[in-house]
């Protein structure tokens, strides 16, 4: 595993996963605010298939408007990035560590937000591991 996420997997096809996932996001006030379905670029681009992989955007507009004011360039470390993937039946998901993300501003603010960001996201994943 890397330095700049943090894993889960759930036993689930990849659709349910991800509704599992957004409704687990909204409870700890995170919402998808975006959604790339990669796989279904590399068939339309390239004509080749792949295991479903996407990348979906999670963002708290609270949050990410503080760290936007503090450090206006912020936007383009934002949303949180969280990858979901197929393997072996289940899902994987890797989500964006905000520490080790953020952390490259150097910014005090940036760097709270983060830690808030990380807790946020890492009981996510605690509590989708009790749904699965």
């Amino acid at each position: 595993m890397s330095n700049f996420v943090f894993s889960t997997q759930l036993n689930q096809p990849i659709d349910i996963a991800i509704e599992t996932l957004k409704t687990t996001l909204m409870s700890h006030h995170l919402g998808i605010v975006s959604d790339v379905n990669v796989a279904a670029i590399i068939k339309n681009k390239l004509n080749e298939d792949i295991t479903a992989y996407r990348i979906l955007g999670a963002c708290n507009p609270k949050m990410a408007k503080t760290m936007i004011e503090a450090v206006p360039e912020a936007g383009a470390l934002l949303p949180c990035t969280i990858v979901a993937r197929e393997l072996d039946g289940h899902t994987v998901f890797d989500f964006m560590d905000p520490i080790a993300v953020l952390g490259i501003a150097n910014n005090d603010i940036m760097d709270t937000v983060a830690a808030e960001a990380t807790e946020k996201l890492k009981a996510v994943i605690i509590d989708m591991e009790k749904l699965s």
